[in-house]
């Protein structure tokens, strides 16, 4: 009876025990999702919240998401023909480059492509992001915020003092201008607005199946 593809074993270098132990908990997640699941999505994404992603991760169960150490990942897959777990995996590994990410699902190729399709979170955005719009606030109370946080407002950069107890501007402030690189205290004070410029998105390229094998999308 020929060896299966899955009983190949891996050599993880330069790696420290707890480390050794982390990859190879991985490696073996997604060789047990490979037997579990009958299709593999490759997919991009921009500007990941954590919390965002968790909502996603548990509507879409008890299909299963992996992103970040691609080279991990791609070692669990196979990256040679020689290494794969299965035949077309190493070409899935070879489309895991920067920040992209699997879905592993047993939903049908329809249903995948109209969720990544029509799926896109506003978010707010962080420092290197590229503002949208401007944003001028003009001068006068900003009741939104509690007095405990005009010390901190003023940190940011916000023209700021306690009027009877309120926090104020005592002038007007552009706190960011369209085109304009974000700075960490902008994306702050944006997010304190709760002023949402980024957008969170994820593109579909590349599909495996255990039926058909590999396509980019």
């Amino acid at each position: 009876m020929p060896r299966s593809k899955r009983d190949k074993k891996i050599s993880l270098t330069k790696t420290s025990k707890k480390g050794v132990a982390l990859k190879q908990r991985i490696i073996d997640d997604i060789r047990s999702c490979v037997e579990k699941f009958e299709n593999i999505y490759v997919f991009t994404f921009t500007n990941i919240r954590n919390n965002t992603f968790k909502e996603i991760r548990d509507s879409w169960k008890p299909s299963r998401f992996f992103f970040g150490k691609n080279r991990v990942i791609g070692v669990g897959l196979g990256r040679t023909v020689e290494e794969e777990v299965e035949d077309g995996l190493h070409k899935v590994s070879k489309c895991l480059k920067g920040e992209r990410a699997l879905l592993f699902t047993d939903c049908t190729k329809e249903e995948v492509l109209d969720w990544f399709k029509n799926h896109k979170y506003d978010e707010f955005a962080r420092a290197g992001n590229i503002a949208p719009k401007s944003v001028v606030l003009e001068e006068g109370p900003l009741e939104q915020f509690s007095h405990a946080m005009e010390p901190y407002l003023r940190k940011l950069g916000l023209p700021t003092k306690l009027d009877k107890g309120v926090v104020t501007l005592i002038k007007s402030y552009e706190v960011c201008a369209e085109g304009c690189v974000l700075t960490s205290e902008q994306a702050k004070i944006l997010e304190l607005l709760d002023i949402r410029m980024a957008t969170f998105q994820m593109c579909l390229k590349a599909h495996w199946s255990k039926k058909n094998g590999f396509e980019k999308l």
